[in-house]
C-alpha cells in the first residue's frame, strides 16, 4: 500500500524548484537545511523517481520533477485558497475579517484599483487585501486569486461573472510630444510618428490586429510587453500609443487622436469562483470593487 506523503514534503520540492538549490528553499520556507534535504529525499523515495540531479549551478530538476510540479503547484493554491476561505467566512467581533486575493491586468491593477482597496481598508481594517497583476484567466480556475478583472467574457462554468461595461482603447500623446510634432490627421500621417506599443503578440493583441492590421508590431519603434511602461512613454513625451481613453486625463493630461480611425473596445468583467458565493469577506470586496469599477468605466463619457 501507498504511503501518505505528507504535504510538507510537496512544499519543499515546490521551493527547490523555485530557489533551484536546498539553501534557497530552506530560506525561503524558513526551515533548516538539512530538513530541506530530507523532505526531498523522502519525497523521491515514496515517489520512486529522481527528481534532482546536481551541478554546478545547484540542483537540476529532472524530467520526472518538471512533470509533477504542476499538480504539485496545483496542490499549493488549493491549501492557500481553503486557508483564505476559511478566514473569510463567518464575521468577527470587531467587524469583518480573512484574506481576498484580487487579480487585475497590470494597468487596472496600478491605475485603477488603489483608490478601491484604499475604501476597503478603510472601511474594513481587519481584511487583508492581496493584489496580483496578471493576464491569466487560470488563476481562478487554480485558486491562485479569489476574484479577478478581466477584459474577455468568461466561459468557465465554475465562476460567476458580472460584466462590468466596455472599456474603450485609442491612440494619445501627450501635449509635450504634440509641441514637437504636428498631430497626425490620417493613417499615412500617423506612420511618420514615433509609435509606442508592444513587443511580444497576445492575446489582446491578436485580437486588436484582426481589427487593425496596420498595426503591426514593425510600426512600433519604441516597444515594451509592459502596459504601464508605454502608459508611462506616451505620459513623457516619447511618441504616440494606445491607452485607455479614462486615463488620458490625469496625472498627465494626453490629446486623443484620430478617434474615428482608432476606438477599440474591451468588455470588461468581474469574477469570482463560485467555491466563494457564500464567503461575507469575498462578496463584500467584489460589490465594492464591481461598483468601484462601473464608476470608472462611465467616466468615457465624460
Amino acid at each position: 500500500m501507498k504511503q501518505n506523503i505528507p504535504w510538507e514534503w510537496y512544499r519543499t520540492f515546490l521551493a527547490v524548484m523555485k530557489e533551484g538549490s536546498l539553501s534557497g528553499a530552506a530560506r525561503l520556507l524558513a526551515i533548516t537545511q538539512p530538513t530541506a534535504g530530507r523532505h526531498v529525499a523522502a519525497l523521491e523515495s515514496a515517489l520512486g523517481l529522481v527528481l534532482f540531479t546536481r551541478s554546478q549551478t545547484g540542483l537540476q530538476a529532472t524530467d520526472a520533477a518538471v512533470a509533477i510540479q504542476d499538480h504539485a503547484q496545483a496542490m499549493e493554491n488549493t491549501a492557500s485558497m481553503i486557508e483564505r476561505s476559511a478566514a473569510s467566512f463567518g464575521s468577527h467581533a470587531a467587524g469583518l475579517h480573512g484574506v481576498v486575493r484580487v487579480s487585475a491586468s497590470e494597468i487596472i491593477g496600478t491605475e485603477v484599483l488603489p483608490p478601491l482597496i484604499a475604501q476597503i481598508k478603510e472601511d474594513y481594517p481587519q481584511l487583508s487585501i492581496e493584489l496580483v497583476l496578471s493576464n491569466r484567466m487560470q488563476d481562478l480556475l487554480n485558486r491562485e486569486a479569489d476574484i479577478a478583472v478581466r477584459m474577455t467574457t468568461p466561459v468557465q462554468e465554475q465562476l460567476i461573472a458580472r460584466r462590468l461595461g466596455s472599456i474603450e482603447i485609442g491612440l494619445h500623446a501627450s501635449s509635450s510630444y504634440l509641441a514637437r510634432h504636428t498631430a497626425p490627421e490620417n493613417i499615412d500621417d500617423l506612420f511618420t510618428h514615433t509609435l509606442v506599443g508592444f513587443d511580444k503578440t497576445t492575446p489582446f493583441i491578436l485580437q486588436a490586429l484582426k481589427q487593425y492590421p496596420q498595426l503591426s508590431r514593425e510600426r512600433f519603434t519604441v516597444r515594451t510587453d509592459s502596459d504601464v511602461a508605454q502608459l508611462n512613454l506616451i505620459r513623457a513625451g516619447a511618441g504616440i500609443g494606445m491607452c485607455q481613453v479614462q486615463l488620458a486625463r490625469l496625472p498627465v493630461p494626453l490629446e486623443r487622436l484620430m478617434p474615428d480611425f482608432f476606438a477599440f473596445h474591451l468588455d470588461t468583467w468581474l469574477v469570482m469562483h463560485e467555491d466563494l458565493r457564500y464567503s461575507k469577506a469575498c462578496k463584500t470586496v467584489f460589490d465594492i470593487l464591481a461598483a468601484g469599477l462601473q464608476a470608472y468605466i462611465s467616466k468615457a463619457g465624460l
